[in-house]
């Protein structure tokens, strides 16, 4: 094991997760519209509720992506004021974004954890297999929930340890 590897800690491994989670959910979406439109097209077979089974997917992978491009800030930035002002305020720009969208999830998690219940409560499913809409929404929710745990990693970070966070994937911040 590598010294770098050594030196992860818990909430490291915990991001790791995440983003596999998010590219589990990613490969899920690709495979199954693959083999949908294959089999439609090959085979003049559909599969069943795979329309419905693909959208959901994609929300949920959606949501994933949502928490890991909110601990990567490799998300569409508009950097003219940003790059206009000193390290220090830099800073705090990036501190007061990291809240501003911690308090914009927090509320989006808690609107999505009603609608799970909604659907949950009025028992939605899918129209050929009819399997429970609210496990999907469930899935969509945790992404969001581990949004909220990313953005709060990010904002600690950024105050006490901004070196150990990237800027776009490329340098760390100073």
């Amino acid at each position: 094991m590598s010294l770098d590897a050594q030196q992860r800690g818990a909430v490291d491994r915990v991001i790791d997760g995440i983003e596999l989670a998010a590219a589990g959910f990613l490969a899920a979406v690709t495979i199954l519209t693959f083999v949908s439109v294959s089999a439609r097209y090959l085979f003049s077979y559909g599969i069943l509720d795979s329309y419905d089974f693909s959208r959901l997917l994609l929300g949920v992978l959606i949501f994933w992506g949502i928490a890991v491009a909110s601990y990567r800030g490799n998300h569409i930035t508009v950097d003219l004021l940003w790059s206009s002002v000193g390290p220090r305020l830099q800073r705090v720009l990036d501190v007061f974004s990291a809240l501003v969208s911690l308090g914009a999830m927090a509320v989006f998690t808690w609107m999505m954890a009603t609608k799970v219940l909604d659907t949950w409560r009025e028992n939605i499913l899918t129209f050929d297999l009819r399997a429970p809409v609210w496990i999907f929404y469930f899935l969509a929710w945790i992404g969001l929930a581990a949004a909220i745990l990313l953005l709060i990693v990010r904002t600690i970070r950024l105050i006490f340890q901004p070196s150990s966070l990237t800027q776009g994937g490329s340098m760390p911040i100073e």
